[in-house]
């Protein structure tokens, strides 16, 4: 990054950490933080879209359409979160690719499954085995946000189907009685009734997200414990800045910084939960 770290064993002092803390691994750990801001803002739109369609299924007048809803949230939160998180990212690139061999390799004789490896032709590999390290890197990061979004989507679909049911009926009754139709109740009276009773819950969905997302590391992401980790690990003399085993200061760090998320976004739920239960006595209070 500067010319003064062109030789790193002449630097010493505070050159030597201006030089330490701008080595390309030191920027990669920087811009890991990026990666966790991301997972949050594309998984959250997702999660909400997975959990009202399972709190609507599970309202349905059709009972195939419920059981699934009730299914769904039920299988989710009864199974260890760790075990949908590995196995719905290894389940998706297996199906992946096993479609795209049975179109591209039709001509292929051996079988896909050889004893414990999962084998398919070089042209249903996905990602190509020639594409750019970023295509990797983002493949296995947008099936880690799907793994995140059915997980978390079963949990909101749960909050909000009993966020659904805590308005009360004779708002409801009384929107019909002035003629309005069930799309109309529905967009106009319950779904903004509705977040009164939701945003306690979802608020706590969104703070269990926050800390779970350490658990892109397990997924094979370089995320910032992986990064962490990694530069703080004892360096010896054969490394151009060799230094003890400072993983404590770097997950000091990562303390810090979901510390300082997790305070900002209470703030926002408190603020947030004002707004919408403004005029209402609800749990999120009276204004």
């Amino acid at each position: 990054m500067f010319n003064h770290c062109a030789d790193p064993s002449l630097v010493d002092g505070l050159s030597w950490w201006s030089c330490y803390l701008t080595t390309g691994k030191h920027i990669n750990f920087y811009q890991s933080f990026l990666v966790v801001f991301a997972l949050l803002l594309l998984t959250v739109p997702i999660i909400l879209a997975f959990g009202f369609a399972g709190a609507l299924a599970r309202r349905s007048r059709m009972l195939p359409v419920r059981w699934f809803g009730l299914g769904y949230t039920s299988m989710v939160r009864g199974i260890p979160d760790i075990i949908f998180f590995l196995f719905v990212p290894i389940a998706m690139d297996q199906g992946i690719e096993y479609l795209r061999h049975q179109w591209k390799c039709s001509d292929w004789l051996e079988p896909v499954r050889q004893g414990n490896d999962f084998v398919v032709c070089t042209a249903a590999k996905m990602p190509l085995g020639i594409s750019p390290q970023w295509v990797h890197e983002t493949y296995g990061f947008l099936l880690a946000t799907l793994a995140f979004a059915i997980v978390f989507g079963a949990f909101a679909a749960n909050t909000l189907h009993g966020a659904l049911g805590a308005v009360p009926k004779a708002q409801l009754e009384t929107a019909a009685a002035f003629g309005m139709s069930r799309g109309q109740i529905f967009r106009r009276i319950h779904l903004p009734q509705m977040w009164a009773y939701a945003l306690p819950g979802l608020s706590n969905l969104w703070m269990i997200l926050i800390k779970a997302t350490p658990l892109l590391f397990l997924l094979g992401v370089e995320d910032i414990v992986y990064w962490a980790r990694e530069l703080g690990g004892t360096k010896t003399a054969r490394f151009a800045y060799p230094h003890p085993d400072w993983r404590l200061g770097y997950f000091l760090v990562l303390l810090v910084f979901y510390l300082g998320l997790t305070w900002v976004s209470e703030k926002f739920f408190n603020n947030l939960t004002r707004r919408v239960s403004k005029g209402q006595t609800t749990i999120g209070g009276t204004v």
